[in-house]
């Protein structure tokens, strides 16, 4: 069975990420170090951010409604107007962050391009992942790109047949098990870990045992030749 399509996930796999929203969350535990230990703070962070991931999707704004309403919880409802301007200020330049690619991105993808069909899917705000794939460079390698608001079984099921010859004959590769690798396998396709040095809490999850539709690669670099050996082996 052929390799036809290569879905491949954007922050953390093609570009740095999850560094920026840390250094936000620093900044954060910074401003409000007077009303509460940061471990106890970042633990607050997290419950905001997951009820609120169902209403405000994932990305730099969610992230930055979830700050404000955090500090205000911290603050008993009164934050600082200084604290509330720091934040504001803090989720703009996340969303102005200069784009940082991965060591061997560029030369994977142009490789990965020249055989198989290309498709980037993320979540995230539009806006933000659309500004982040046109400061990358890498937009015309695509052939498609699906910016979506939950990576599950299916969402690679509808996405692998629009734009490939069905999940049997793609492979998802990205950083996160919870959403790159686990609901790409339930969908029938192939699926490559790819670990970024940092991930966020939300999106780890245990990694299958014993599936041959499964690999764990240590850089994105190794990437074209597992996908060439599987398919021969397939």
């Amino acid at each position: 069975m052929p390799v036809t399509t290569v879905g491949l996930d954007a922050d953390d796999t093609l570009w740095h990420n999850e560094t920026i929203f840390r250094l936000s969350q620093k900044r954060f535990a910074e401003l409000l170090a007077d009303h509460a230990e940061e471990p106890v703070m970042m633990d607050r962070l997290a419950q905001v951010e997951r009820r609120n991931l169902r209403l405000y999707g994932y990305g730099v704004k969610g992230f930055t409604l979830s700050m404000l309403e955090t500090a205000m919880e911290l603050c008993d409802g009164s934050a600082p107007p200084h604290i509330v301007r720091e934040i504001l200020a803090a989720g703009r330049e996340m969303l102005v962050h200069p784009v940082e690619t991965l060591p061997g991105v560029a030369e994977v993808l142009a490789e990965l391009a020249e055989t198989y069909r290309l498709v980037l899917i993320t979540k995230g705000d539009l806006m933000d992942q659309e500004r982040k794939l046109a400061a990358s460079g890498f937009g015309e390698l695509f052939a498609a790109v699906e910016i979506v608001s939950e990576k599950d079984c299916a969402t690679y099921q509808r996405i692998f047949a629009r734009h490939g010859t069905g999940p049997a004959e793609a492979v998802m590769a990205g950083n996160s098990m919870r959403s790159d690798v686990l609901p790409a396998l339930e969908a029938g396709a192939f699926a490559c870990h790819i670990p970024y040095h940092i991930t966020w809490a939300h999106e780890l999850a245990d990694a299958p045992r014993d599936n041959h539709r499964y690999v764990s690669l240590s850089r994105i670099a190794e990437l074209p030749a597992w996908i060439g050996a599987m398919a021969r082996s397939h």
